[in-house]
């Protein structure tokens, strides 16, 4: 049988990669890659600590380094961290790997969903809106060119946004979720 192929989510910080990333690959019966997470588990350290002692360029090549492995595999949803999109090669790598979603959110969203958020490198700063304004206005271009499909992410739960995000996927994704619907 041949394998499913990946689904990739890409967005900015706050989007819900990680929380939608978990449902939909419950819901398609796939794997489940956080690549943030596999970074801090492969270094044993956070991604703060990488960005303090090699800078964002050094968690970029760690970055573009692990989604290069990622493609590499099928079957699976993947989370990818929001700046995954700046490396040319990793856009044109991922796009050929899987069916990409560019989860969209606006910027009062991400503020909010981000207030109590301490963990983010680049949000390090006195102006998250600013920061945050201008992330999304360098990285728009990356997301739509790495993107098959965008998703407006809204203000629902993590469930509606999956079922609503599984109603809208190629026919290979929403077969495998029929397959496996609770009964």
């Amino acid at each position: 049988m041949q394998r499913a192929p990946n689904l990739i989510l890409v967005g900015p910080m706050g989007a819900g990669k990680t929380a939608l990333g978990r449902a939909l690959a419950t819901r398609l019966d796939l794997d489940f890659v956080d690549a943030d997470q596999l970074v801090e588990a492969r270094t044993g350290v956070s991604i703060a600590t990488i960005f303090e002692h090699e800078g964002e360029a050094g968690f970029r090549r760690r970055e573009s380094a692990l989604i290069d492995e990622i493609c590499a595999r099928a079957g699976q949803v993947v989370a990818t961290g929001g700046g995954a999109v700046i490396d040319p090669g990793s856009r044109v790598r991922m796009r050929a790997a899987g069916h990409v979603v560019h989860l969209h959110i606006d910027v009062e969203r991400q503020l909010e969903r981000l207030a109590r958020d301490r963990s983010r490198p680049l949000l390090h700063r006195p102006d998250r809106r600013a920061v945050l304004e201008r992330l999304a206005a360098e990285r728009a271009p990356w997301y739509a060119e790495a993107a098959h499909q965008r998703f407006e992410v809204g203000d629902c739960g993590v469930e509606q946004a999956c079922a609503r995000l599984v109603a809208i996927l190629p026919d290979a994704f929403r077969l495998r979720s029929a397959e496996h619907e609770p009964r």
